[in-house]
C-alpha cells in the first residue's frame, strides 16, 4: 500500500484540541482546524468532553476531506489518561488527570505502586500518575469498574473509536504510568498484583496501522473506507519522532506546550530523582528516555497575563533590576516541586514581566537538564520555540549549540511520520544565538542559588 501524503492528525492536547493536515512529501500543515479541550465538572468526577470532541474530530474530518482530501489518519495525545471501556462505550467518564480524587487512596496506592527502579516513574500528585487513577476509579466506583472490559490509554481511545480495533501502545504506558517497566520492555509487577493484566489489549505499535476507519465514520465523514489510522502516539514522543536517528546522541529535545519536557535521547537514566519530577519516557521504539519537565506553558500563562514582547533595552533593565521569578507557582511537579513561587520585585511594564518569565522558563529548563542530561545539541519544539529570548537564554545556560525546530507543526508532524515508521526526518532547525546581556550571569547565579532544592 503506497504511502498516505494527505494525513490528517488528530492530537489532543490538555488545553485545545486540533485536526491538522500535513503533506507527507513536503512536511508542511495545509490546514487546520482547533477547539479549546475543556473539562467537564458534571457527573462522577471532572472528565473529558469525549462526544464534544468527537463531534469536533468528525466535522473536521469531512471539512479537510472536503477541501483537501485526506488519505490516512494519526493520532496523537497528551499523557496520564486513559479510558475503561465496557459494552461497547466508556464504563465511566474519562478522569482529568488534575483531579484530586485519587489523592483520597494514595496511602494504599503509594504500598501498592512498583519502585522507581522498576517503573522509572515518581509518585506524583493527583492523577499524573495514571495507574493512581485506575487504583482510585477501582475503589472509589467499583461498581463501574467491575463492568470495565478494557483499559484504553488516550491515543488508542480514539483509534478504537474510529476503526474498532483495541490496541495498547508504550509511548503512553512509559510516560510516568507506573504500569511499565522499561527495563523488561513489560508491563509493571503492580499490573499482575491488581488483577488488571487482562483489561489491556495486546501492544502493537505507534506506527502500526491499527485498521482503517468504520462504516460509520466513513459515512459520517466522506472518508474513503480503506482510509488508514495508525495506532497512535504520546504525544511528547511525537516531537521526539522526527529526530530519531537524525543528531548525534546523546541530544536533548524540548517539546513544549502546557508542558515543557526536556528529553535526552542516548543520555543515562542514573540521574534521574524522583522527588524533582524526572522519569523514563518510552520512546516509539521501546527504548528508555530520561526526562525531566515541568508546567512550563501552564506557569508561562500565569506569569504573564499580557504578551508583550521585550526589547533588548526591556530585557537589560529586567537583568539589572534583579526582576526574578523564583520557582514554582504549580506545587508537585517540577525540579523543585514543594518551593513556593514569588517574584523578587514586581516588573513596572508588561514587556519588563514577559522578559523576566522568559528567563524564568530558561532557567527552569536549565535544571531539568542536570536532571535528565545535557546533550550535544538541544532542539526546542513547540510554542517556546517561537519565544527569542527563552532560546537566547537556554543557549547561554547551556554553552552547547541551540535550534529553534524548523518544523512548526510540532507534534502533528511527528504524529504523521508515524506512516512510514518515521522514515522521513524533521527539517532542520534554526540556530539560536546566546544572550549576551551584562549581569546575565550572576542573574543566573543568584537564580540556582536561591532555587536549591535544600531552600524552602
Amino acid at each position: 500500500m503506497p504511502l498516505p501524503r494527505s494525513i490528517a492528525v488528530i492530537d489532543i492536547g490538555k488545553t485545545n484540541a486540533k485536526v491538522v493536515l500535513i503533506d507527507a512529501a513536503t512536511r508542511q500543515q495545509v490546514a487546520a482546524r482547533s477547539t479549546p479541550n475543556v473539562v467537564r465538572r458534571d457527573g462522577l468526577y471532572p472528565h473529558a468532553d469525549v462526544e464534544m470532541l468527537w463531534s469536533f474530530i468528525l466535522d473536521s474530518l469531512k471539512a479537510l476531506r472536503a477541501e483537501h482530501g485526506v488519505d490516512g489518519i494519526s493520532i496523537t495525545t497528551h499523557g496520564a489518561t486513559a479510558a475503561l471501556v465496557a459494552d461497547g462505550g466508556l464504563a465511566m467518564p474519562v478522569l482529568d488527570y488534575e483531579h484530586a480524587g485519587p489523592e483520597e487512596t494514595a496511602e494504599a496506592y503509594g504500598a501498592a505502586r512498583p519502585d522507581f527502579a522498576e517503573s522509572l516513574s515518581p509518585r506524583l500528585p493527583n492523577g499524573l500518575n495514571l495507574g493512581a487513577q485506575i487504583f482510585w476509579q477501582s475503589r472509589a466506583h467499583g461498581a463501574a469498574f467491575a463492568r470495565t472490559t478494557a483499559i484504553l490509554t488516550y491515543p488508542q481511545y480514539w483509534a478504537w473509536r474510529l476503526t474498532g480495533v483495541m490496541a495498547s501502545e508504550v509511548t503512553s504506558l512509559g510516560c510516568h504510568t507506573d504500569l511499565w517497566a522499561p527495563g523488561r520492555a513489560t508491563f509493571s509487577g503492580m499490573v499482575g498484583a491488581q488483577g488488571w493484566a487482562g483489561l489491556f489489549p495486546a501492544i502493537s505499535p505507534a506506527a502500526s496501522v491499527l485498521g482503517a476507519v468504520s462504516p460509520e465514520v466513513a459515512a459520517a465523514t466522506g472518508l474513503g473506507a480503506d482510509t488508514p489510522v495508525t495506532c497512535g502516539i504520546h504525544d511528547s514522543n511525537a516531537s521526539l519522532l522526527p529526530h530519531l536517528g537524525a543528531h548525534e546522541a546523546p541530544f536533548t529535545i524540548l517539546s513544549t506546550g502546557t508542558w515543557a519536557i526536556a528529553m535526552t535521547v542516548g543520555g543515562d537514566t542514573a540521574g534521574l530523582d524522583p522527588a524533582r519530577d524526572s522519569l523514563a519516557n518510552v520512546d516509539a521504539f521501546g527504548r528508555a528516555v530520561p526526562t525531566a519537565r515541568f508546567m512550563g506553558g501552564r506557569e508561562f500563562d500565569r506569569l504573564v497575563p499580557n504578551i508583550v514582547e521585550p526589547s533588548a533595552a526591556d530585557i537589560a533593565r529586567a537583568i539589572a533590576a534583579d526582576i526574578r521569578v523564583q520557582p514554582s507557582f504549580l506545587p508537585g511537579v517540577g525540579p523543585f516541586p514543594t518551593a513556593a513561587g514569588h517574584w523578587t520585585h514586581e516588573p513596572e511594564t508588561a514587556a519588563e514581566r514577559t522578559a523576566a518569565a522568559s528567563l524564568y522558563l530558561a532557567l527552569m529548563t536549565r535544571a531539568c537538564l542536570d536532571l535528565c542530561g545535557l546533550g550535544r545539541e538541544i532542539i526546542i519544539e513547540g510554542p517556546l520555540a517561537r519565544n527569542a529570548l527563552f532560546g537566547q537564554a537556554l543557549a547561554r545556560l547551556a554553552g552547547v549549540p541551540v535550534s529553534a525546530s524548523g518544523d512548526a507543526t510540532g507534534t502533528s508532524l511527528g504524529a504523521s511520520m508515524l506512516f512510514g515508521a518515521g522514515e522521513q526526518r524533521g527539517a532542520p532547525g534554526t540556530q539560536i544565538v546566546p544572550l549576551n546581556v551584562p549581569g546575565f550571569d550572576a542573574y543566573a547565579q543568584r537564580w540556582r542559588a536561591a532555587a536549591s532544592p535544600g531552600k524552602r
